[in-house]
C-alpha cells in the first residue's frame, strides 16, 4: 500500500514536469526539462507494477485495476485516484 503511495505521487509529479515541459517546448521554444518524458515514462513502468500488485492483493476487477492504472497518464489524476483507494482499502 505504501509503495502504491508513493509511486502514485512522483508518478503524478513527473507527469505535471512532463506537461510544463511541453508547455516549455512547443509554446516558447525552450527545451529545459526535455529528460522528463524519460524520468515519467520510467516511473509510469514502475507505478504499473505496483498498481498490478496492488490490486491482485485486495483482489480488484481487471477493468478496477485499468482505471487506477490510467489515472498515471492524465495530470492530477494520479493524486485523487491515490487518495480514493487509500479510503477504500483503509475501510476493510
Amino acid at each position: 500500500m505504501l509503495a502504491f503511495r508513493v509511486m502514485a505521487y512522483v508518478t503524478g509529479v513527473f507527469l505535471l514536469l512532463l506537461v510544463t515541459s511541453m508547455v516549455l517546448e512547443y509554446g516558447f521554444g525552450n527545451d529545459l526539462l526535455s529528460w522528463s518524458a524519460y524520468a515519467h515514462g520510467w516511473l509510469y513502468m514502475v507505478y504499473l507494477v505496483t498498481v498490478l500488485l496492488l490490486g491482485t492483493a485486495v483482489r480488484w476487477t481487471p477493468g478496477r485495476m485499468v482505471l487506477v492504472m490510467l489515472a498515471g497518464t492524465i495530470p492530477l489524476m494520479s493524486f485523487v485516484a491515490e487518495r480514493r483507494v487509500t479510503r477504500r482499502i483503509g475501510r476493510r
